[in-house]
């Protein structure tokens, strides 16, 4: 299976990739913990349907520790009792944000609230940005049918 795609051969979008891609590893040096962000990471291409992007963020969870039942669970996060009430504020967050069409008010002042008890100004706006990156991460690998299963840990960092 080929990529209909290869946005590297083409300057333009070669250049806009390197920059976006720039703004992903400046993401990871954000005080909002690693760990949140291969969660909200990861949960945001599993909305999203992004093979690639979930074969990625399941592969630099577990490289980083994190244990396959709570990366399994990700997707039912609401009845699993792995993640901490800052990761569930993280992870609500990001669904409403990601399913913005689908919710006429976006992310909701409840959903706000919950997650601004848990993480600082800062924290929250690279959380926020998180979320639009993968949104963005995940429609440019879609559209292109990007395949997945040969992403190595640390690939693009």
């Amino acid at each position: 299976m080929d990529a209909r795609l290869n946005y590297f051969a083409h300057p333009a979008a070669a250049k806009a990739l390197k920059h976006l891609m720039s703004a992903g590893r400046t993401l990871k040096e954000s005080p909002l913990p690693a760990v949140t962000q291969e969660l909200v990471a990861l949960r945001v291409s599993q909305i999203n349907g992004c093979a690639v992007c979930i074969d990625m963020h399941t592969k630099e969870a577990a490289a980083a520790g994190e244990t396959m039942v709570r990366l399994h669970l990700v997707t039912a996060w609401r009845e699993a009792t792995v993640f901490t009430e800052a990761e569930r504020a993280a992870l609500e967050l990001a669904e409403q944000g990601t399913r913005v069409a689908d919710a006429a008010g976006g992310v909701s002042d409840e959903v706000w609230a919950r997650a601004a008890q848990h993480y600082d100004e800062e924290q929250l706006t690279a959380l926020v940005v998180l979320v639009s990156f993968m949104n963005t991460a995940n429609r440019l690998n879609i559209i292109a049918q990007q395949p997945a299963g040969d992403y190595e840990v640390g690939q693009f960092h």
